[in-house]
């Protein structure tokens, strides 16, 4: 923990909640620069950085909120990192430096930039999702849930949006692969954070194979489920789909037991996001590094490059697999899962 962050009511209620938990190894600098993380390969420092959480005080960059299409109005920062050891991971290549997990210990301060961001937007607000209200991400670089247990952030960001007396509607989202909900149940959540689970297919050939380090899809969706009965709006997001032989008996399977996990559950609002798999050649060597055993496929030959406005390089699957794929989902999401309403597909 940094010394500005100690400095913080947040931050020293952290240092309560890993004490608690029975965190024996926690260091109070007496800067705000962290020590190296470094190790002696590269193996070694993704191992040191992900089982190291980092309390630190917000850059003014995170309290600059900046759209996230095609998820939301604007991305909300409340960590950046991830304790999961997924094999496909978004965030490699993204984030700069060994992959710690950092806390921001001024939540006020952070949650300050959602009043003065309401109403603007152009992913839901002014369109044809406005029912959402004004949307905050709350999961694009880090997934908060799986590390609440020691912040409690989480919970007090989805009081704070579902008892703030907002100029127009406000909608928090997040997409988590863990399933500790718990402590959400009992929140006055005013039904403003849509929880979102992300899922695959399982078994031992299924995507899920490749998600070191969390809760199971059956443990998610049953928190899906805990989630929906005590009012939240929740939300799949299948991703990153994975179109390996078979694919269609997997992920019909997953629809399958969502359709079971919602069943039942009154004044049900479900909402689904597909996102296939894609990768950048930088991700694609930062993720080799971490696993070099790795089955999964990120061979660019098998791909077709995609270009951002401004240049960058994305290796995502051909055409014709996109639509098999975009068909199939939006088909069998009408058959299987009819309260499902699908957002969008990537």
């Amino acid at each position: 923990m940094t010394a500005s962050a100690a400095e913080t009511p947040h931050g020293q209620q952290v240092v309560e909640r890993v004490t608690a938990a029975g965190v024996e190894d926690v260091q109070l600098l007496r800067g705000d620069r962290l020590p190296s993380l470094r190790g002696d390969d590269e193996r070694a420092t993704y191992a040191l950085a992900k089982s190291t959480l980092a309390v630190v005080t917000s850059p003014p960059s995170a309290r600059k909120l900046v759209p996230i299409p095609p998820s939301a109005d604007w991305r909300l920062d409340l960590a950046v990192g991830c304790p999961a050891h997924c094999q496909y991971c978004y965030l490699a290549g993204s984030l700069a430096g060994p992959p710690v997990t950092r806390v921001y210990a001024d939540l006020p301060e952070v949650l300050s930039a959602i009043g003065t961001h309401v109403g603007r937007g152009g992913v839901t607000t002014g369109t044809e999702r406005h029912g959402e209200g004004t949307t905050f991400e709350a999961s694009c670089y880090t997934d908060p849930l799986g590390i609440e247990h020691l912040t409690g952030s989480l919970a007090a960001t989805i009081a704070h949006v579902g008892t703030t007396e907002w100029p127009s509607p406000v909608g928090l989202r997040f997409t988590t692969k863990f399933d500790d909900v718990e402590p959400l149940l009992a929140l006055p959540h005013g039904r403003r954070t849509r929880v979102r689970f992300s899922v695959n297919s399982a078994g031992p050939s299924g995507g899920e194979r490749f998600e070191g380090g969390t809760a199971r899809v059956r443990e998610r969706l049953g928190a899906l489920r805990r989630l929906a009965l005590a009012g939240y709006p929740v939300g799949l997001t299948i991703a990153p789909v994975i179109p390996a032989p078979g694919w269609q008996d997997a992920y019909g399977q997953l629809l399958d037991d969502v359709a079971a996990a919602v069943a039942g559950a009154l004044d049900l609002d479900l909402t689904a996001e597909v996102i296939t798999h894609r990768f950048t050649p930088k991700s694609r060597d930062v993720l080799l590094g971490w696993y070099p055993g790795t089955k999964l496929e990120m061979d660019p030959e098998q791909r077709t490059t995609k270009r951002g406005k401004y240049g960058s390089v994305k290796h995502v699957y051909p055409k014709d697999v996109m639509v098999e794929v975009r068909t199939w989902f939006q088909r069998e999401l009408a058959a299987r899962v009819p309260e499902a309403r699908l957002l969008y597909f990537t």
